[in-house]
């Protein structure tokens, strides 16, 4: 992730990247629900952590992340009172970060450093203003 920052000429986004994942709002359910009391994922076993009430737990944290950090494309959509849906033009650094943080996903994933497969594999999921889709769609062409 670090090193994909450093290479899009953002690297000190590299450096304070999902800082709040060290918030206790983030960090507690976070490692409950990946780790649980005994050391033990508990993806492998989502029915004991919907039991244990840790879905709406890691639910509630991981919408706070993204609402905290601009790199997740869902930071950039506004649901308006009155019911539409706006996008956000992203700005340049942070859609940055968002391609070095799928880099670093894919690889830790994968083994990979490409994120186009995963890009490709999520692009009718991902809602992005038309001016931030037609940036990653050029930079998958790159």
């Amino acid at each position: 992730m670090f090193l994909a920052c450093c290479k899009l000429g953002i690297p000190w986004l590299g450096i304070i990247h999902d800082w709040s994942k060290f918030l206790p709002s983030e960090w507690g359910p976070y490692s409950e629900y990946f780790y649980g009391d005994r050391g033990e994922s508990n993806r492998k076993n989502s029915k004991e952590a919907h039991q244990k009430g840790l879905d709406a737990d890691f639910d509630a944290a991981w919408n706070m992340h993204k609402n905290r950090n601009k790199h997740h494309w869902q930071w950039w959509i506004l649901q308006e009172d009155d019911g539409p849906i706006k996008y956000i033009p992203m700005k340049d650094r942070y859609r940055k970060e968002m391609v070095a943080d799928w880099t670093g996903a894919g690889r830790a994933i994968s083994g990979r450093k490409d994120w186009r497969p995963w890009y490709e594999s999520q692009r009718s999921t991902i809602k992005l203003h038309p001016e931030t889709t037609e940036w990653l769609e050029r930079k998958l062409n790159e």
